[in-house]
């Protein structure tokens, strides 16, 4: 199955998810950091044409996926969606997961 149709699925429960429904939300973000940290040039290709909304629920675990993949390029791909999308507010979670790239 393509990325996109796996995260497709992923995102569509993830949206659905009580906000107190702590083990929903975490077995949510462990089946994106999955398909996320499969491939990382098809991740950055996702990433580059996701809609504004699908990349607000996935920088949920940006750090998570910086810190497995290890990747200036992945780094560098959330950067433009940061400027690309300003308001989303990114940047935070971006510093934190180029810092887990840079300490390894």
């Amino acid at each position: 199955m393509k990325i996109e149709n796996k995260m497709e699925v992923i995102l569509d429960k993830r949206k659905k998810i009580n906000l107190n429904d702590d083990y929903g939300i975490q077995k949510s973000w462990n089946e994106i950091i999955a398909v996320l940290t499969e491939n990382e040039e098809n991740t950055i290709r996702y990433l580059e044409n996701c809609s504004k909304e699908d990349l607000y629920w996935i920088s949920e675990v940006f750090e998570d996926i910086a810190e497995i993949i290890q990747s200036k390029e992945l780094i560098n791909c959330l950067r433009r969606l940061d400027k690309k999308f300003p308001e989303l507010e990114m940047t935070n979670d971006i510093d934190i997961a180029e810092s887990y790239t840079e300490n390894s």
